[in-house]
């Protein structure tokens, strides 16, 4: 073909304006579109039999739930976007320099009697109409603000290229989404279906089993307009049912586009109940996943016949772990490390236990106290299981509340009861684990619990009133969801199958509801003359240049905690070696002054006797 000869859409352009004359085709806009009319009459056959085949455009026009006339804008679009020479010929019927999209004036021109259907074209596109509410077309101003009929309906280019027949990633698509797969007859359809459960997989296996359809999106709530407009168009191009996972409350956004896109199927997935008002202006029907530990036939489903079951995996977490053994050469207590690790950053501090019970100076009492805690935990599916003490679905977890004073030992002893089960210890960071921010709180919870049932660990809340207090009376919103997350973690912690110590300077402040969950409490009071006696002599070690300490005077003179001791101690050690000198009376107690400082307590002579003058030096 000659490049200078005009192709089929020119010549069709050409034609037109010789024979009516550019004066004549401006007067009346129908006669103008007349000519992409005429253009368009080729498809109009292919269009009425695309509606009843299983074409990609049927399937959409099917799925978008769209009319004939719904279908017909569709196919225009489509063909501007498509074709460069429809557009040049719309362009001459508009008498713009450029070819362009369609406008509203071209199409309602356009459609007239293409269908039965008496709405006007303008109709089709308001912002709740099935092209609107699936993100298949769009109205858009070019330029400066237009006149209303000057508008121009596009569809986006993913449209464009599905009906094509190509693959296309939509680049607006939420960053994390994955497609899963259920057997048609597994599928119990519902609208709207919500589901509340802890263990994800399981949400998710069940949120599908109750939404219409075998393909399904999941994927966590969309944070902008174009990325729901993206997700809802390949929903809706493909068929798929949207599994959105929430992890605190549903923004307005999210609420609004579930509540238009009433033509898909949709599912709310959350690890705890959602409030009412949190849920779209829809009917729905909710639906919990029965909680229950893989079967033996699931694991080796996932692992395979060799590898042990040595670890209480939930679903999630076992299909986890799976993805994560490759990389640690198949070792499947190095994976649960490495997923545990993961989760729990920046929420917990791992302690692997160092202490024993030589280390820990408590009265006989208290000591006996301790290890009847380690031992409940040691010998408990021997007395709930084997001896038949708690029915079958009863949690065997253990609730212990470590009560006094800062300093007294509490730390140290869920340290002690760890090291002594062969267990690691996570202590739990308050600030980072208690958000202001609606639903962050239970979301981090539900890490934490989730992380420690996979590694069988023993969970320390340090200043457990923080986040244990009494539920108060509502008053404002920000009551109302505090009081939510306190009875999230109550019931968290029912279902936590392992050791959770509660250490707590204001005991009384703790919700009477955790507190009758209590197996065991115990109270940690200011150390006695004699063990003060006793922590001084363990915080001089052996190898330290220890030169005539007289530790029953320590011990006698300054009132403070077993932490005060060790911070005195090391002190001193630090100003001995700074010095090139040996550690005296005189380094120990000004370690002691130092601490009396960052307490806020006066130096006084009465206790300090006559190493007074030093120490009111520090």
């Amino acid at each position: 073909e000659d490049p200078d000869e005009p192709g089929e859409g020119d010549r069709t352009a050409t034609s037109a304006a010789d024979r009516d004359g550019p004066d004549e085709a401006t007067d009346d806009l129908v006669e103008q579109a007349a000519i992409a009319t005429e253009y368009l009459a080729a498809m109009r056959d292919r269009f009425e039999a695309s509606l009843t085949s299983e074409s990609a455009f049927s399937i959409i026009a099917t799925n978008a739930r769209l009319t004939t006339l719904d279908a017909a804008v569709l196919a225009i679009v489509m063909a501007v976007e498509a074709d460069p020479a429809l557009a040049r010929v719309l362009a001459t019927a508009e008498r713009r320099e450029r070819p362009t999209n369609v406008t509203l004036r071209a199409l309602s021109a356009m459609l007239d009697g293409w269908s039965d259907d008496e709405a006007p074209v303008r109709s089709r596109l308001v912002p709740d109409a099935p092209l609107r509410r699936a993100a298949l077309c769009d109205l858009i101003d070019v330029g400066p603000p237009s006149l209303f009929h000057e508008q121009t309906v596009t569809a986006p280019h993913a449209v464009v290229w599905t009906l094509l027949g190509d693959r296309y990633d939509d680049p607006d698509l939420p960053d994390r989404i994955e497609t899963i797969e259920l057997p048609t007859s597994e599928r119990d359809g519902a609208p709207l279906t919500v589901i509340a459960g802890h263990d994800r997989r399981l949400r998710l296996i069940e949120a599908a089993r109750h939404t219409s359809g075998t393909r399904f999106i999941t994927t966590t709530a969309p944070d902008s307009d174009a990325s729901w407009a993206a997700l809802v168009r390949t929903a809706t191009m493909h068929g798929h049912g949207v599994i959105v996972e929430v992890d605190g409350s549903l923004t307005s956004t999210a609420r609004r586009w579930i509540e238009r896109a009433t033509h898909l199927s949709w599912a709310i997935a959350s690890a705890r109940d959602l409030a009412d008002h949190d849920l779209p202006d829809r009917p729905w029907v909710e639906h919990q996943p029965t909680d229950r530990a893989p079967t033996d036939q699931e694991w080796r489903a996932v692992f395979g016949d060799d590898v042990e079951r040595s670890h209480p995996l939930t679903h999630d977490q076992m299909y986890r772990v799976a993805r994560l053994l490759p990389a640690v050469d198949g070792d499947l207590d190095r994976a649960v490390r490495r997923l545990i690790s993961g989760r729990l950053d920046g929420l917990a501090t791992r302690v692997r236990p160092s202490r024993t019970w030589d280390d820990i100076v408590l009265s006989p009492g208290r000591t006996a106290q301790l290890r009847a805690i380690a031992d409940r935990y040691r010998y408990r599916t021997r007395v709930f299981d084997e001896w038949g003490f708690a029915p079958d679905t009863m949690v065997h977890g253990l609730v212990a509340a470590f009560a006094g004073p800062s300093g007294t030992g509490k730390t140290l002893a869920a340290e002690v009861i760890a090291g002594e089960l062969g267990l690691d210890l996570f202590k739990l960071n308050l600030s980072a684990v208690v958000s202001k921010y609606i639903g962050e709180t239970e979301k981090n919870l539900e890490e934490i619990f989730g992380a420690a049932a996979a590694g069988d660990l023993v969970l320390f809340f340090d200043e457990a009133d923080a986040l244990f207090g009494k539920r108060s009376e509502v008053k404002d919103a920000r009551d109302r969801y505090a009081n939510i997350e306190v009875s999230y973690l109550l019931q968290r912690i029912e279902r936590y199958d392992g050791m959770v110590i509660l250490a707590t300077n204001l005991e009384k402040n703790i919700d009477d509801a955790f507190l009758r969950r209590i197996q065991a409490r115990i109270e940690f009071a200011m150390p006695t003359v004699d063990e003060r006696r006793q922590i001084w002599e363990r915080n001089l070690p052996p190898g330290a240049p220890v030169v005539d300490i007289d530790v029953d005077w320590l011990a006698a003179h300054f009132e403070i905690t077993g932490a005060s001791i060790r911070n005195a101690a090391i002190h001193a050690a630090f100003r001995a070696a700074a010095t090139g000198s040996t550690i005296t009376m005189e380094t120990a107690v000004l370690g002691v002054a130092q601490e009396y400082r960052k307490l806020g307590r006066l130096v006084k002579e009465v206790d300090f006797a006559e190493h007074y003058l030093a120490a009111s030096l520090v």
